[in-house]
């Protein structure tokens, strides 16, 4: 079962949305966001937690398993375009 490994920089709102998109898809067999497996660089106790500059869109990594190949591709052109729909960042990976 071919699987398509993205990492999505955008608001929690914006990646349901394109995670809900992805599940109505034909030939899309699951769709879940994997936990960060990189420790966040700012702790509680940091002088710069919590400014302006601080909050933005997270930070998502989802995986797609798709029932073949044409789906797999099906879904990474669904997913460019809603992120460019969303103002969404995107990138495609191996592994996380």
């Amino acid at each position: 079962m071919p699987m398509q490994r993205m990492r999505v920089t955008a608001s929690n709102d914006d990646t349901r949305q394109l995670i809900n998109r992805l599940e109505a898809l034909d030939g899309v067999e699951a769709v879940r966001e994997v936990d960060d497996l990189m420790p966040h660089m700012l702790t509680d106790d940091s002088s710069s937690a919590g400014l302006p500059d601080d909050e933005g869109p997270g930070f998502h990594a989802i995986e797609v398993d798709t029932s073949d190949e044409a789906a797999r591709e099906r879904a990474q052109e669904l997913t460019e375009a809603c992120a460019h729909d969303l103002g969404a960042a995107v990138e495609f990976v191996d592994r996380f």
